[in-house]
């Protein structure tokens, strides 16, 4: 009897990526090649903040990631209840310049 392929995938995670990066924004950009996700840990009270990690799809892949995300969504709605919208906040995007004073 043949036996078929392994189409298992070994995937291998190190301490330091395990542990995570905590982003509470996300710059999207796409050029027709590609969509680049920015994420940011922006703290208030400070005046600018940094990239903490790039991730760069292909537009099928950042399809199928967005399929996926609302899928999980859906799933955690299903069993949490829904996530409740925050509202809108506005996010200076002048980082270092002067703050307005009342």
């Amino acid at each position: 009897m043949e036996q078929q392929p392994n189409n298992q995938l070994n995937i291998e995670i190190s301490e330091e990526t395990a542990e995570g990066t905590y982003a509470n924004l996300a710059i999207i950009t796409h050029s027709n090649a590609e969509f680049v996700i920015d994420f940011v840990n922006v703290m208030p009270g400070t005046p600018k903040s940094k990239v903490k990690s790039r991730i760069i799809f292909t537009p099928m892949h950042a399809k199928r990631f967005m399929k996926a995300l609302e899928e999980n969504i859906d799933r955690y709605e299903a069993a949490n209840g829904t996530i409740q919208d925050l509202e809108q906040i506005e996010i200076p995007m002048h980082f270092g310049g002067p703050t307005a004073q009342a």
